[in-house]
């Protein structure tokens, strides 16, 4: 009766002395005393900078960190054996790892080709902004450290529809690769731009059948070698969401197994376009709720100001929850990414309890609310920017309720402005469970809310100790919960 808890078990800037996959491996018996059930590691296989990269350069998928491929034989994470251990670990703990799949583009090509193409819009990607012209660009792969051990195929402009620089031409450009096709781009769920098929580097050209074929290969050839038991699959708002069907349904029947998949499809207000995406591929992935994402993020800014009893609308997690993976950050909206919304730190415990500690949604941790993390980036100029983030000290223990309390019939009280709160009234076969949480962005708040007859007689205390004195449930099993300004009390069973 586990509820479940993923881990994302990186972050972008990860410098830890400690190299990641041995982390992971050292760290698996811990995380699953936490109620941590999947690790979410990051790209393991090698990128166009080495071992410096997070991994989303992605140039060579079948070397795992096995190859002296771009100045590395190891990835930044380890090199495979370390991979392949870490994924073991997790499993002996009882804890699914989700590998993360990076199939929009590839980077760092081994030989130039001369390629037909023409200029685009980039403020529409569906105009055109030159004739007909050849550049020569980096398109061909051969993997030649490699020596085609795993696969021979040979990546060359066939197998891509856009590059963004040529070798003889100065700046950088959007290039539509004339691959005989009737569009230059192929159907995506996204229309921003005209057509968000192109994000960056070597766009995969998913229309060639050859391609499609190579990338099924690989997945057989990835699960077979390393174990994993779920995927999450990025930026798939970019890619055809017919071949990531056709891929997801190829993997589920050639080893006949139902894998966990999550897709990243970044929506910061529209939850319109999740649900279409829902449609489109037919429920086969949880979705990222970006758009809770961003009402934490919103909240965090505006205390007082923000609506709390709005908090879930407009989400996925409030109109599809079953297919709703919940979180406060992860690596793209961390200080210093280009997507940066990270969620201020007095508000980060609520925004933990309301993903941790409700039925709807399933949560995701960010790495550094759990371990902390200190990193330096540099801008274009050469100024650095330090960032210092502390763990979470609420995290271990919202994990822990979540795990062993968080049962039973759920009562909202988002009615309040500033004052929201709920319940869950616990079951017999989870001994002690059920609790009250209460939250305030604003004043001190005080909730009339409801256990069940259960729960009558019993009393209650604040597990994050943010309220020292005791709650007694009457006869109706209602109490009269409360917590401090700007703060956040759970309510838990008082133990003897």
């Amino acid at each position: 009766m586990a509820n479940k808890i993923l881990i994302q078990y990186f972050h972008w800037y990860y410098n830890d002395t400690e190299i990641l996959w041995n982390k992971v491996a050292q760290q698996a018996g811990a995380l699953s005393a936490l109620g941590i059930t999947g690790a979410w590691l990051p790209p393991a296989y090698k990128a166009t900078s080495g071992d410096v990269s997070v991994g989303y350069d992605c140039y060579d998928l079948f070397d795992l960190g096995e190859f002296n491929q771009k100045d590395s034989v190891a990835t930044r994470h380890g090199d495979k054996a370390a991979y392949l251990n870490a994924i073991k670990k997790l499993k002996d703990a009882g804890i699914i790892t989700i590998a993360d799949v990076v199939f929009n583009h590839k980077a760092g090509g081994d030989e130039i080709e001369t390629v037909k193409v023409r200029m685009v819009d980039s403020e529409n990607r569906t105009e055109f902004a030159s004739e007909l012209i050849e550049i020569e660009t980096w398109t061909k792969f051969t993997f030649p450290g490699r020596g085609g051990e795993y696969s021979d195929f040979v990546w060359d402009h066939t197998c891509f529809s856009g590059v963004d620089s040529a070798k003889d031409i100065a700046g950088n450009a959007i290039f539509a690769i004339q691959n005989g096709y009737e569009d230059a781009w192929e159907d995506v769920p996204s229309d921003e731009f005209g057509n968000y098929d192109y994000l960056m580097f070597n766009d995969i050209e998913f229309r060639n059948p050859a391609v499609r074929e190579e990338l099924k290969r690989w997945g057989e050839w990835y699960y077979q070698t390393c174990g994993m038991e779920g995927f999450r699959l990025d930026a798939v708002k970019h890619i055809s969401y017919e071949f990531l069907n056709d891929w997801l349904d190829h993997m589920k029947n050639t080893f006949d197994k139902e894998f966990f998949i999550v897709g990243e499809n970044w929506v910061v207000d529209n939850v319109k376009r999740l649900h279409d995406y829902i449609v489109q591929t037919e429920g086969r992935m949880h979705l990222f709720d970006s758009i809770l994402h961003h009402n934490l993020y919103r909240a965090s800014l505006h205390p007082e100001a923000y609506d709390l009893s709005s908090i879930f609308e407009g989400t996925l997690t409030q109109s599809n929850p079953e297919l709703s993976v919940t979180f406060v950050d992860n690596h793209d909206s961390q200080p210093l990414q280009a997507l940066q919304s990270y969620i201020e730190f007095w508000f980060r415990p609520m925004a933990y309890a309301l993903i941790l500690l409700r039925e709807q949604g399933l949560p995701c941790l960010f790495y550094p609310d759990l371990y902390g993390a200190s990193y330096i980036d540099k801008d274009e100029d050469g100024k650095e920017t330090s960032v210092e983030l502390i763990p979470l000290a609420e995290l271990p223990g919202l994990c822990r309720i979540r795990r062993d309390l968080s049962y039973g019939l759920q009562r909202d009280y988002l009615d309040h402005p500033n004052c929201i709160g709920w319940t869950r009234e616990g079951i017999d076969e989870q001994p002690n469970s059920g609790f009250a949480v209460i939250l305030s962005n604003g004043a001190e708040g005080v909730k009339l809310m409801e256990l069940g007859l259960r729960n009558a007689g019993k009393t209650y205390v604040d597990a994050l100790e943010n309220s020292t004195h005791e709650v007694i449930i009457n006869e109706q099993g209602i109490g009269e919960f409360s917590c401090h300004a700007k703060s956040i009390s759970v309510w838990i069973l008082k133990q003897d």
